[in-house]
């Protein structure tokens, strides 16, 4: 493999939504390389409504609790998710049918989302939605109102999981200007870590100065800028260590390091050891 997958919604469907239902030891056909690391360039959903399960992203092996709601990035490296014991509910979404305000909740952190555990209304609330969405999604495409439906519903689904996650922030979908730029500096991060490396550049490209950048990054989440950018650099090398077979050289001009010696550097002092050993020991 000489780059990490991405798989294309729409390669499966022109709806810009994918809606499965799947039960205890269900296994998906792997026609696509669903099996196997990929990155989606869609919003993947997925909610338990009895039993456990667990997905690999982006090198943790993330326990998905009985009634649970969680939901993988475009971005995010993962695998299929680990159902033996588990019904529930898998959600592709393009995400331009996502609102924007739903976004900035599901996008405004800068690490690893968590699950949501939903309280006994949310989940009734999510059955019966799901249910209904399901027998739209089945219907005769042709219908009239057939897209409007089935993506009003989906909007539905995407403002009840925002409100979820909203809940768990402790903040209004009216997001402060703090969180505002927090969430827009993670978007830009993750949009351009391959050609961005200064914080400077970073404020510039969000029409603020760095030390007013620095300082609401410092406030809000208790790290500079220049550490985020740090980290989304070493996450996505380990994923091309991992995932890929380029070298260390070629991974470093991937993500716009010229000096593969520096890139190397970098990695040993945030991973803690050379690109090098990552790879061997994530490989064994």
């Amino acid at each position: 493999m000489t780059n990490i997958p991405l798989h294309l919604l729409t390669d499966k469907t022109n709806l810009g939504l994918k809606l499965i239902y799947f039960k205890k030891g269900d296994v998906f056909v792997d026609n696509d390389g669903i099996l196997s690391p990929h990155r989606d360039d869609h919003y993947i959903f997925f909610l338990l409504e009895s039993g456990s399960g667990s997905i690999m992203i982006d090198f943790v092996d993330m326990p998905l609790p009985e009634h649970s709601l969680y939901y993988i990035l475009p971005t995010q490296v993962h695998q299929r998710i680990k159902n033996y014991e588990a019904d529930g509910w898998m959600i592709a979404v393009d995400t331009a049918l996502i609102p924007p305000e739903c976004r900035q909740v599901f996008e405004s952190t800068l690490v690893l989302q968590q699950p949501h555990v939903l309280s006994t209304v949310y989940l009734q609330q999510f059955r019966e939605l799901l249910a209904l969405l399901f027998l739209k999604y089945k219907e005769d495409h042709t219908g009239r109102f057939y897209v409007l439906s089935v993506h009003s519903l989906l909007q539905s689904f995407s403002a009840i999981a925002a409100s979820c996650y909203n809940g768990d922030m402790d903040m209004n979908l009216k997001m402060s200007r703090p969180a505002q730029l927090k969430s827009q500096f993670k978007d830009l991060l993750t949009a351009e870590i391959r050609t961005i490396k200064s914080p400077a550049v970073f404020a510039a490209r969000l029409y603020v100065s760095e030390a007013y950048l620095s300082e609401i990054l410092r406030k809000t989440t208790g790290f500079p800028p220049i550490y985020w950018i740090h980290q989304e650099v070493i996450m996505e090398a380990k994923r091309l260590l991992y995932y890929s077979d380029l070298t260390v050289k070629e991974i470093a001009h991937t993500l716009g390091y010229t000096d593969h010696s520096y890139f190397s550097r970098l990695f040993r002092k945030n991973a803690g050891v050379s690109a090098l050993a990552f790879r061997e020991q994530y490989r064994k």
